[in-house]
Order: structure tokens, then C-alpha cells, then sequence
């Protein structure tokens, strides 16, 4: 394997066939998955030569704590349709990378033995146990939202990340045998469903009710200390009202391409993004970073950092703890030789410049 692609080539062949439909679909016709991958190819970069890489880095610093490099593994759901281990094969993986694995309400195991298998695994290799962060969907019932924060914070997760962009969504894929919502599973069985032929189809119906809105997000604000990142965001609008609701971070994403088709990509609303937060919030990106020479591209646009989603999956089926730890060094290799080809020997120096304009 040499690249993400290759793993995403190989994947097919260790998924169920509908599993391998589900993981891989886009909304409708599939226009915004492809342009997520599309929006990369179109930038070319403006290298800077003889620069003193001698003391070159990758590190970062978000929400007080150092990360090896820009990139995270985004929340996945169900990490079991792509191996018997799941989220605790991702995560010892993402631990011995030094990754941050954002860990998704809709882990197929629980927050809190995922997050054990990271502290073993840390403690196995003799090295600090890298961030540690919780993906929250609203719940119905706000006191079960708010036990998913209390269980995540009892856990030793450190910063939750709110996902915004998806209430709202077609989903026709049963899961299989042995396979849920392993954190969701004392909660009341709830069918979110749109009304039938005539009248109403999606307003009026306890789905559009069950929506989240601003107020949740500062009830949420209220009741944890924890950093917020807000995920899903495309409107500058948007990035100045959760900051006035007390987000501490924005992930700019369009969901991967699955919640809607025809969205605006996340790298093309990206500088307005920037310009609207005033460097007073982080910027994280996701959706179709595949290279290294992708990352650099977005941080050179504004993002702090990047987040892989499909691509662990992928390695996950192929190799197990095994694939997504060689993935993650793939796609960090790459961004440092990037980096490096580019002149840049710290993520300071990575800028807007580095973009060849039309």
C-alpha cells in the first residue's frame, strides 16, 4: 500500500456489499462527494526554495494541549462494519501515531472502553496519551445528550465536538448483526421518521421538532467546561453566531458529501470562514483529504488542521490496528515532504502564498 487510495481500492473486498454502499455514498447524485475530492486537484502550489529546514516540525498546539501533526481522524459511526475490533482497533492505532481520534456518538463500542484501549496503548508504548475527544449528536431528550457529555467527560475525553449538519438526513441502511449505537443503548428506541404522501412530509413531523438549534448550543455551553468545537459549518454567518454561543472551534465540512447534494465545498468556504472568525477560533477541515499535498492546501487556506474520515475505515478493513497506523503515517509523510518541498520547516509558515492565483 502506497497511498489512501490504495486502501480504499483494496477495502471493497473485506465489506459487506451494502456496508461497503453505505460507507461510500453520497447524497443524491453524488455531486458534493465528488467535488470534496475535486476541490483539491484545483489549487497548485508556488514553492520557496533554499529555505533552512533544519529545525523543521509538524506540531501544533489546540485547546492547550500538542498534537504531532495537523490531522485527526474525523467521527466515524460504526467502526465495526469494517472490523470485529472497531473504534478500539482505530483508536490504539491513532495512539501509536500520536493522533487524536475523534471518537463519534455512534460508536459500534463504548466512549468509555475506547477510551481505555487508548490509555493501555499509550502505556504499552511508554509515550503520552495523545487528546482525546467526544463527537456528540443531540439527543431527543436533552438529559440524554447531557449523559453523553457527563460519561465523556468521566471518561477523560477533553474536548467535544458537536455535530450540527445531519438531524436531518435520509438513512435506509439496517445495520447488521452485531453491529449499533453501543453508547445510545439504554436510551429509549426512537424512529425519527418523515410523513408519508400528502401534507407535511419533513416540517411539522417530531424529526424537524428534534432538530438542534442555537439554544442547544448554549444549554451545552452552560452545563460543561470542556472546549465545544461546532462541526458542520459552511456560513460565515454561522462561524459569528457560534462563536457568540461560546464555540471554542469550527470544523468547516459539508458531512463528506452524505446530508445534501450540491453544498458548497468545505475548501471553497474556507477563506470566508477565516475572515469571519478573525483568528479568534481554530479552523479544522474535513471532507476528501486523501494526500498530504491536500492538508497543505488547506492549512495554506486558513484551516488549523485536517480530518480523515472514510480513509480509516478503509484501512481498518484491509489491516486492522495495522492499516489505519500505516495510513496515518502515509498521510503524514506526505504533508512533511510537502512541507518540506514547499520551504516550509514549521506550520507558521505555511501561508496563502504558497496558492498560485488565477
Amino acid at each position: 500500500m502506497r497511498s489512501l487510495c490504495d486502501y480504499e481500492r483494496r477495502a471493497a473486498d473485506h465489506f459487506a456489499a451494502d456496508a461497503w454502499d453505505h460507507v461510500q455514498s453520497g447524497s443524491d447524485d453524488g455531486l458534493t462527494l465528488a467535488d470534496n475530492r475535486a476541490q483539491f486537484g484545483a489549487l497548485r502550489f508556488v514553492p520557496r526554495m533554499l529555505q533552512d529546514l533544519s529545525a523543521g516540525s509538524t506540531a501544533l498546539n489546540l485547546f492547550g494541549r500538542r498534537h504531532a501533526a495537523p490531522i485527526l481522524l474525523a467521527p466515524v459511526a460504526y467502526h465495526r462494519l469494517a472490523h470485529p475490533d472497531g473504534e478500539v482497533a482505530s483508536m490504539q492505532a491513532a495512539t501509536a501515531l500520536d493522533t487524536t481520534m475523534v471518537v463519534s456518538t455512534l460508536s459500534s463500542l463504548p466512549l468509555e472502553q475506547i477510551a481505555e484501549a487508548a490509555r493501555e496503548a499509550a502505556a504499552a508504548l511508554s509515550r503520552a496519551l495523545p487528546p482525546l475527544w467526544f463527537q456528540l449528536y443531540f439527543q431527543p431528550e436533552r438529559s440524554h445528550s447531557l449523559e453523553l457529555v457527563r460519561r465523556a467527560e468521566a471518561a477523560g475525553y477533553e474536548v467535544l465536538m458537536v455535530t450540527v449538519d445531519a438531524a436531518i438526513k435520509r438513512s435506509e441502511f439496517p445495520l447488521p448483526h452485531g453491529v449499533e449505537a453501543a453508547n445510545l443503548a439504554a436510551f429509549p428506541r426512537t424512529t425519527q421518521r418523515t410523513k408519508a404522501a400528502g401534507g407535511s412530509i419533513v416540517f411539522g413531523t417530531p424529526l424537524a421538532a428534534a432538530a438542534p438549534t442555537w439554544a442547544d448550543i448554549a444549554w451545552l455551553r452552560a452545563e460543561t467546561r470542556l472546549p465545544i468545537v461546532i462541526k458542520g459549518l459552511l456560513s460565515p454567518r454561522d462561524a459569528r453566531l457560534a462563536m457568540e454561543h461560546g464555540a471554542d472551534g469550527i470544523v468547516v465540512s459539508n458531512h463528506g458529501g452524505r446530508v445534501l447534494d450540491g453544498l458548497v465545498t468545505p475548501l471553497a468556504a474556507l477563506p470566508g470562514m477565516v475572515e469571519a472568525v478573525e483568528g479568534r477560533v481554530p479552523l479544522l477541515l474535513d471532507g476528501g483529504v486523501r494526500r498530504g499535498t491536500d492538508v497543505l492546501k488547506a492549512l495554506a487556506l486558513g484551516a488549523s488542521a485536517v480530518m480523515v474520515g472514510r480513509p480509516q475505515l478503509h484501512a481498518l478493513a484491509v489491516a486492522g490496528v495495522a492499516g489505519v497506523a500505516h495510513m496515518l503515517h502515509i498521510l503524514r509523510a506526505e504533508f512533511e515532504l510537502a512541507m518540506a518541498q514547499t520551504g516550509c520547516a514549521r506550520l507558521a509558515d505555511i501561508d496563502g502564498d504558497l496558492i498560485a492565483v488565477d
